[in-house]
């Protein structure tokens, strides 16, 4: 928010505070009263004023109204008032890491609750959150593969391409690890290095087997390949795409019903093929928050991103120099008629006077 000073809040919300200003102003004003009236059933006016000669002097009121703008100054300061701006360069370091996300008919399989697509989609959702100034991009695979999403810090972006993934969106049936491995390769775009990541998320049925070729090639190239297995070794049938189950369940040319397992030995020597590691997901929990903090956030980061960014110079320290002023000033308040400086109690003040007294 910015005022018609040309003076920007970053707190705006907090000079609501100001509105109690008035209600402090009437209970200094009540409290006031209030002790006067104490004073004038103990004594009359003419002793009051030896007894507390600061009782009815202005420096009283003086007091409260350095009170009352030491707060309000404080409550300024709060709001963090800002004006004017410098220009400051702005340098972004991450990691670059595709996600390789499996859409053949065996991730429809759900020995991993809703389905081993369904939750895959979920953990990389829940992985956003642990990015932080890195890029992401999306690659979908099947029997071949295309770059869904290239790498991008608009999060915004991938989520939706992340979202529109299905089973069916590769006109190709069948699954190709290696496809997959190339075409991250690809996206990658000469930012290979050890600053580069693959996540690769499959059950691991490869029907093409050159996988661990692809993943030896692209770690020479300074990609590591993290692989992630969706399913169980025990397996599970495919329920046929868009009939939740309900309609039966994929079949062979033979006519048997179809059962799709994890391949787990295959999907380890491809991780280990490509410089990475391996993780099994389980019914609870995927485990790539962990893959992610243990081993991708602990590579070697470098510039992803550099801008020009407009810094606005902060001002709260005027006005709480002017609050530390207001109360130091109302610690030692000024006896208008005498010319006396009085502290806060009154009792052992130091009298002082100037030489030029009126006779």
């Amino acid at each position: 928010m910015t005022d018609a000073l040309g003076i920007s809040w970053q707190f705006p919300w907090r000079l609501w505070l100001l509105a109690a200003i008035p209600a402090m102003i009437l209970f200094f004003a009540v409290t006031r009263r209030l002790r006067r009236r104490r004073l004038e059933g103990f004594a009359e006016a003419a002793l009051l004023a030896k007894l507390a000669p600061g009782a009815w002097s202005r420096s009283e009121l003086l007091r409260d109204l350095f009170r009352v703008g030491a707060i309000a100054a404080l409550m300024v300061a709060l709001a963090g008032p800002r004006y004017g701006f410098h220009w400051e360069k702005v340098r972004r370091e991450g990691i670059d890491l595709l996600i390789a996300l499996d859409t053949s008919n065996s991730m429809l399989a759900r020995d991993i609750k809703p389905s081993r697509l369904e939750r895959a989609k979920l953990a990389v959702l829940d992985l956003l959150s642990l990015l932080k100034g890195d890029r992401v991009g999306l690659v979908a695979f099947a029997g071949t593969a295309f770059l869904h999403c290239p790498l991008t810090l608009d999060y915004g972006a991938f989520t939706e391409a992340l979202r529109a993934v299905q089973v069916g969106i590769i006109p190709r049936g069948g699954t190709s690890l290696a496809r997959a491995i190339e075409k991250a390769t690809e996206g990658f775009a000469g930012r290979q290095g050890r600053r580069a990541a693959l996540v690769l998320i499959t059950d691991g049925e490869d029907h093409e087997g050159d996988a661990q070729q692809a993943a030896a090639k692209a770690a020479e190239m300074g990609i590591r390949i993290f692989v992630v297995g969706m399913g169980t070794e025990e397996g599970e049938l495919i329920p046929l795409p868009g009939k939740g189950g309900e309609g039966g369940f994929m079949k062979d040319r033979e006519g048997k019903v179809v059962k799709t397992r994890l391949e787990r030995a295959t999907l380890e020597k491809v991780a280990e093929a490509g410089g990475g590691v391996y993780v099994q997901a389980s019914e609870g929990a995927v485990g790539l928050d962990e893959l992610f903090r243990e081993h991708i956030a602990k590579m070697e980061k470098a510039e992803v991103e550099s801008s020009i960014a407009q810094r606005h110079e902060q001002r709260f320290q005027i006005a709480l120099a002017v609050a530390l002023a207001l109360l130091l000033i109302e610690a030692v308040a000024i006896d208008l008629r005498g010319f006396r400086l009085l502290t806060l109690k009154g009792n052992w003040a130091r009298a002082w006077r100037p030489k030029w007294r009126a006779n």
